[in-house]
């Protein structure tokens, strides 16, 4: 590094955390350089397959076996294909200790950009309800702030992003700043006023996407047009992602140094001043390592990532620095979802769909809302799901076949559960001695499993997704369940927990690491408990808020 770089701030990874992050320094005055282990990937040139049919995509968009079993394991679940799989983790050159402790999907991204690149888009605020159960059940660790503290951040988030939706009016799921919802097809249109009277208080409702409807033309972004191909990365814009939206505004201040194929290994303390004093990473090409400075450190490499970090910066004794509470790496959550349902919807059938709709509806959290007692679980779960038509299986060869291939079955709707996980003392995750990467660095061991009060709550979720199909109407409902694997909703949190007491928790209120001043972790690592809604809004809702808060301290010489 030339001895006249400086830098202000240093933000360790790139998804939406880092992202945002980056983007709310940079544009309060602040010099910031990012660091993010992935390749480069430039908005709309490096999107290798956007717009492209399965037939010129490699393997006709299907994942060889072979790639499977050397490189991508974890494709076998799901997420991995060959359109995408440049923004993907390969499994085989950075491991996990995935032969001991309990089973874990550990899916990680390996590009600029982060999971703001592969996420679902999903976008729905936390309610009053989600900061306050852990205190009134007297589970885990009480949330050191409300929906109240973070509301005004939601309303910021919202409106520079943009999410559409529609006003409803739950307490357990607040309305956000939307764009015009994404409109229902006529079959979930059909289930809505059905499902609604036979059971009230339940709701089917448009989906809450990062999807827009509307332009931005200040952002140079474009509504969607409707491909349903997010995850090959959108030349539009038109969802969120680093790319198209935090990155470009960080960009323009031209205060951003943005390095790539940058590894973070560990973090550089002053324990008399209680100070992160360096970063180190290794350059993923040269595999030389470098030292960098700052004021301050937002750490955002993704909930694990974050963990893994803190955890390897470690004392003589080989204790973390950030760890003097005993919690750092414990709490480890993730969402359980491995239930679907479905059934077929009578009629319709001269109807099919215009366009390929990303998202689809939504039946949020019914159970435990508003003191809801007796169901023999804690907390509660919503569905996601969509109706569709698909063709028809085409039968025969030559012109009955060509015939076939031009009509469509039957309409059909499925969904599925996902329901909140109980922060757990021994969900932890650690380092493996004597286990390391290729860089040096000990390897992530798991030892995180789903309780009682999970799979209790999955199995309502079941019997009640069973009712509400049958009750609409449809018919040839079914439901299966898969197997349930912590990190398998890629929506993992916890380890670094927010809390006021430095005793029972590694960050304060403000983000901040109680045992070090000047470093901030505002991804998943800070999260005290899980909701049973999609993260992603509220980790940007709280790395803004962090933000902001950091600059004022950092403008009164505190840090």
């Amino acid at each position: 590094m030339a001895a006249t770089d400086t830098f202000d701030a240093i933000v360790i990874g790139s998804g939406v955390s880092g992202g945002f992050a980056a983007k709310e320094l940079t544009e309060k005055g602040l010099r910031v350089l990012m660091l993010d282990r992935g390749i480069m990937v430039e908005h709309g040139e490096g999107y290798d397959y956007d717009g492209k049919p399965a037939y010129e995509v490699p393997a006709r968009n299907s994942m060889p076996k072979e790639l499977m079993e050397s490189d991508y394991f974890i494709s076998k679940h799901g997420y991995v294909t060959p359109s995408n799989r440049k923004f993907y983790n390969d499994d085989r050159l950075n491991p996990y200790a995935f032969d001991e402790g309990s089973k874990f999907y550990w899916i990680r991204p390996a590009a600029v950009g982060g999971k703001s690149l592969i996420w679902g888009r999903w976008s729905f605020r936390w309610g009053p309800e989600d900061f306050e159960a852990n205190k009134r059940e007297n589970v885990g660790g009480a949330w050191p702030i409300t929906y109240e503290d973070v509301q005004p951040w939601y309303d910021y988030v919202e409106k520079y992003i943009g999410v559409s939706g529609s006003r409803e009016n739950l307490p357990q799921l607040p309305d956000s700043q939307f764009q015009p919802p994404m409109d229902m097809n006529i079959a979930e249109k059909w289930i809505k006023p059905r499902l609604e009277s036979k059971f009230p208080g339940r709701k089917l409702i448009n989906t809450r996407l990062s999807n827009m409807t509307e332009d931005k033309p200040d952002q140079n972004r474009t509504k969607c047009q409707y491909r349903n191909q997010c995850g090959n990365g959108c030349s539009f814009g038109a969802y969120f992602s680093t790319q198209a939206v935090t990155l470009p505004a960080a960009r323009a201040t031209g205060r951003l140094t943005l390095r790539s194929d940058a590894v973070v290994t560990k973090l550089d303390y002053d324990p008399a001043k209680k100070r992160v004093t360096g970063v180190r990473y290794i350059d993923g090409k040269t595999g030389q390592e470098q030292v960098v400075t700052a004021r301050m450190v937002f750490l955002c490499a993704s909930t694990l990532a974050t963990v893994q970090i803190m955890m390897n910066s470690k004392r003589p004794d080989g204790r973390s620095w950030f760890d003097n509470s005993g919690t750092l790496g414990r709490y480890v959550m993730d969402h359980i979802f491995r239930v679907s349902i479905g059934g077929n919807i009578p009629g319709m059938t001269d109807f099919i769909e215009y366009g390929r709709r990303p998202g689809g509806v939504y039946i949020p959290r019914f159970r435990n809302v508003g003191g809801e007692e007796g169901v023999g679980f804690k907390r509660g779960y919503g569905y996601q799901g969509s109706a569709f038509r698909a063709p028809a299986a085409p039968v025969g060869f030559g012109k009955s076949m060509k015939d076939g291939m031009r009509r469509y079955g039957n309409w059909q709707f499925g969904m599925t559960a996902f329901g909140e996980c109980l922060p757990y003392e021994d969900n932890r995750v650690s380092l493996t001695p004597g286990k390391v990467d290729r860089f040096g660095v000990p390897l992530m061991k798991f030892d995180v499993t789903f309780r009682d009060n999970e799979l209790k709550m999955m199995a309502d979720a079941r019997a009640q997704g069973e009712a509400m199909l049958r009750g609409a109407g449809l018919t040839d409902v079914k439901s299966s369940e898969g197997e349930h694997v912590p990190g398998d909703a890629i929506h993992e949190m916890g380890g670094a927990r927010m809390g006021a007491d430095p005793r029972t928790s590694v960050l304060n209120k403000w983000n901040q690491a109680h045992d070090a001043a000047n470093l901030f972790v505002t991804d998943g690592a800070q999260m005290a408990s899980v909701s049973c809604v999609n993260p992603s809004l509220t980790f940007m809702a709280l790395t803004a808020r962090a933000a902001d808060n950091a600059v004022k301290l950092m403008k009164a010489g505190t840090i």
